[in-house]
């Protein structure tokens, strides 16, 4: 009988890293481990939107090892820990009861499969895009020369390490079979051949994407797969630019409807406790813009990809008033409803993880997390 493995927070902080890439965030955001020991054995991980002190009490209770939010706890360097401050209270809290702390934020937001692709399946919007999209330079392509009988090996071992996405597809590669030289010096033990000896043999060259922040682990997977001694491989720095991350989604929902009847759905699909709209209750809308949390600083660039309305929380006065001169109308639906779905959404990611690892570890949402504001 297999014994299950033990899973340490570094794993996790991992598997969150594969997934949405720390270099996704923006500058000014603090994410990943906000407090705990890397090498700490954990078997049960609350998720949640904010790092509460309920929802610490809450993840304690529940005998949680690990705690993830979207909010980061700790936003700005700290000058001092104390429980003078709420900050304060929650790190001595969690400390004190061996509870570790990650964010996911903006990278869970630029991210595929993260906040944004939710938002928009929960608004019932297809065939969706980033909004906008990161400069190009994101990608590499990853050029290694390997023997035929370990090309499906390796090429495995590349794609588990997170290479070979372009767009919708996974596992994308081009092989060709040519002649690979060398001779082997002394010392060295060549996989194939003697030393001293010239050696023609056949070799695939396998090529493959990368995104640059999964470049050193895919490389490092490549070394510990790969049959020789010496590996010949190139990275190349690409222009092209990555179609499937970026802040916000932009899509169209199946069937055209008045802004009205499309904020009610907004409302009833997201739990609201109230929308604001801006524009025209009988304006036909189709082409959805979506941003979770703050999304006004996309009020433009939804307008120029012509979309009829974006749904986003935070909307200020002077902002709703540039949609009106854009022409775009919009839907404020909350900074919480637009992202609380986030706690189940990757709950589920997580538990799916884990169930084809074997991982023994559980995954739960947090509880009865709420709007602080209410409609009257």
């Amino acid at each position: 009988m297999t014994k299950a493995p033990s899973i340490r927070l570094q794993d996790l902080i991992g598997l969150l890293n594969s997934h949405y890439p720390q270099d996704l965030a923006e500058g000014w955001d603090n994410v990943g481990l906000q407090v705990g020991d890397p090498k700490q054995h954990i078997s049960k991980t609350m998720i949640a939107l904010d790092p509460t002190p309920s929802t610490i009490q809450s993840a304690i209770a529940q005998q949680c090892q690990a705690l993830i939010t979207h909010h980061p706890l700790i936003f700005k360097p700290l000058k001092k820990i104390s429980t003078d401050s709420e900050t304060g209270q929650i790190l001595f809290e969690a400390i004190r009861n061996n509870l570790a702390i990650i964010s996911v934020h903006t990278n869970l937001d630029h991210a595929a499969d993260g906040l944004n692709d939710w938002l928009a399946s929960a608004l019932q919007v297809k065939h969706t895009k980033p909004l906008l999209m990161p400069k190009p330079g994101d990608l590499i392509k990853l050029v290694v020369f390997v023997p035929p009988e370990s090309a499906e090996m390796l090429s495995l071992a590349l794609f588990n390490a997170g290479a070979g996405h372009i767009g919708r597809y996974d596992q994308c590669s081009f092989q060709h079979q040519g002649i690979g030289t060398f001779r082997a010096q002394e010392g060295c033990t060549p996989h194939i051949g003697t030393v001293g000896e010239q050696v023609k043999t056949a070799e695939i060259r396998l090529e493959t994407i990368v995104p640059r922040a999964q470049i050193n682990r895919v490389v490092a997977k490549m070394i510990k797969a790969h049959p020789y001694e010496e590996i010949a491989y190139d990275l190349i720095p690409l222009e092209n630019q990555r179609c499937d991350i970026g802040l916000g989604r932009i899509g169209t929902i199946a069937k055209q409807k008045k802004l009205a009847e499309f904020a009610n759905d907004c409302k009833q699909q997201l739990g609201c406790n109230g929308i604001r709209i801006v524009g025209n209750s009988d304006a036909p809308v189709r082409k959805i813009a979506v941003c979770g949390g703050s999304g006004a600083m996309l009020i433009g660039e939804a307008a120029r990809q012509g979309a009829d309305v974006l749904v986003t929380g935070d909307i200020k006065y002077h902002e709703a008033q540039t949609a009106q001169s854009f022409g775009i109308s919009l839907i404020d639906a909350g900074h919480f409803a637009t992202e609380q779905l986030m706690a189940k959404g990757l709950a589920e990611k997580l538990e799916q993880h884990a169930q084809q690892r074997a991982w023994p570890i559980q995954y739960i949402v947090a509880p009865e997390e709420r709007d602080p504001f209410t409609f009257i």
